[in-house]
């Protein structure tokens, strides 16, 4: 009885980590703050007015920095034609550090949600 309950364990946890993995997506984008990639003080969905005013920084870097710190803002990713797809990223552990710089990242998408479960993430290489 222990060796069916065994095998029938093993195989859910086959089933389970295959449909797993097909759910994770590439995603390619820009990491920014979820004050300007939302428009909430940008009207291009970008940090060129902010950083013009030089009042959040001088890098698209420090202008995400500032917005999350100061003014309530969140780490997204921003994609497609003119960064108008935005998504939440709920590891900002792991995605720290690669503000304000196009990246690769690897994870999950909750569509409902626009959050991306972020698994990993890279620098998008210049090719």
């Amino acid at each position: 009885m222990n060796r069916a309950a065994i095998c029938c364990a093993a195989g859910i946890l086959v089933l389970a980590s295959a449909a797993w993995a097909q759910s994770m997506q590439v995603f390619h984008g820009e990491i920014s703050d979820s004050q300007c990639a939302l428009n909430v003080h940008s009207l291009t969905r970008s940090h060129q007015e902010m950083l013009k005013s030089k009042s959040m920084g001088g890098t698209s870097n420090t202008c995400s920095m500032y917005c999350i710190e100061h003014l309530g803002g969140y780490l997204v990713l921003s994609s497609g034609k003119d960064g108008k797809d935005v998504f939440r990223l709920d590891r900002p552990d792991l995605v720290h550090g690669f503000e304000g710089q196009k990246v690769k990242l690897t994870g999950t998408l909750d569509a409902k949600l626009k959050q991306i479960h972020v698994l990993k993430i890279e620098l998008e290489s210049n090719k």
